[in-house]
């Protein structure tokens, strides 16, 4: 309930300065390879392709004018407390793929990754986040599943916060 008001603010001001709904729904890889719609404030333009963003030739073309500032400040993300709430996700697990991500699919598959619920942060996101290449992004979900606590848990958590406040790993 504490960041109905926020959101309310950033969704008005994504509808306001750019095209298109305030939301995009993504198709993300859930729990056992179950695709699920996944809600984020929309940073990029209603014409951009759907890929990983890292994947795009020059990305910053297709960002909204508001759409670098939510990326870099993380509250892009809010819209997945939704998912959190149906079940989906969880706060803390792998971040869940895009389902056409398909090399990171088959490797958290082989890794025995994809059994657990993805999150909203993960062991990835506190050591690189966006800057890491995808075998070393397995390998911490790989990590987090013959390893997670409720302690482990409370420290991604932590780790987090500090980690989004000074905008670490974030790319674009």
């Amino acid at each position: 309930m504490l960041l109905g008001v926020p959101m309310l603010i950033i969704a008005g001001i994504v509808t306001f300065t750019s095209n298109g709904s305030a939301l995009y729904w993504s198709d993300r890889v859930g729990r056992n390879n179950v695709i699920f719609r996944m809600p984020k404030f929309r940073t990029m333009r209603i014409d951009t392709p759907t890929l990983a963003t890292h994947l795009l030739a020059d990305p910053d073309r297709f960002l909204t004018p508001i759409g670098k500032f939510l990326r870099r400040t993380s509250l892009d993300e809010l819209p997945q407390l939704w998912s959190i709430l149906k079940g989906d996700m969880s706060v803390v697990g792998p971040r869940p793929a895009l389902h056409n991500q398909d090399d990171l699919i088959a490797l958290r598959t082989q890794k025995g990754v994809h059994v657990l619920t993805p999150g909203l942060t993960g062991s990835a996101q506190i050591n690189g986040r966006d800057e890491l290449p995808i075998l070393l992004k397995v390998e911490f979900d790989e990590y987090y599943l013959n390893n997670s606590s409720m302690l482990f848990d409370l420290n991604i958590i932590a780790h987090t916060f500090f980690k989004v406040l000074r905008r670490e790993g974030v790319s674009h």
